[in-house]
């Protein structure tokens, strides 16, 4: 009998389970559907809930806040397919060839833009939640740890530089792609771009360069 009815509990924590985890994945889905079409700002939990037709009571059993739903959709797709992304540009690298820079440059537009409709509202969750503000820099900071052969290039003694270029590149591009391709605020072919980007980040990459320079 108690077999049974531990049978009978065991199925019907696992049904909850089961319906708790598709209730999190549609409260995730509608907030980024949200978040493209209006923004951060303008998006309330409210909304949010009312999408899933759920209350403003389930919402907080599983997001703590709006700031922690948007962390969330980052790190199950920006944030992740980002690092695979460096991880990639540290082969690139290592190929030394301009010709593979420029295409991995082409491959970052593409990047940018699966995710364009979201960047604005990421944009403003930097401006208007401190605590927002921390995950997107940490996430910045983190990108250089998915290129351990490019930092081993550079001496000891550089290697904090090393790290700041990258992330000084990840920053270009970002504003770049949303000033071009969101806002519509510079006019240039994605070829003109592709080319330009790596006059400017193809030898600023290389210690060789500046070690050069130096010279």
């Amino acid at each position: 009998m108690s077999t049974a009815t531990d049978g009978r509990k065991g199925k019907r924590g696992t049904l909850r389970d089961e319906q708790k985890r598709a209730t999190r994945a549609k409260l995730v889905d509608a907030a980024r559907t949200l978040f493209e079409e209006r923004g951060y700002a303008a998006v309330t939990v409210d909304d949010i809930a009312s999408a899933v037709g759920c209350s403003r009571a389930t919402f907080y059993v599983h997001f703590s806040s709006k700031v922690e739903m948007l962390k969330t959709i980052g790190e199950a797709g920006m944030a992740a397919s980002a690092f695979t992304f460096y991880m990639d540009l540290d082969r690139v690298l290592n190929t030394h060839s301009r010709a593979e820079f420029t295409a991995w440059l082409g491959r970052a537009f593409d990047w940018f833009d699966e995710n364009k409709r979201l960047l604005p509202a990421w944009d403003e969750a930097v401006a208007l939640e401190p605590e927002f503000r921390i995950t997107a820099r940490d996430g910045i900071s983190a990108l250089p740890n998915a290129m351990p052969n490019y930092l081993d290039r550079w001496p000891a003694d550089q290697r904090d530089e090393a790290r700041l270029r990258v992330e000084l590149l990840v920053s270009q591009l970002e504003r770049f792609f949303t000033r071009w391709a969101v806002q519509g605020t510079i006019d240039v072919t994605r070829f003109q771009a592709a080319e330009v980007l790596t006059d400017i980040w193809f030898p600023a990459l290389s210690p060789e360069s500046k070690s050069a320079d130096e010279r």
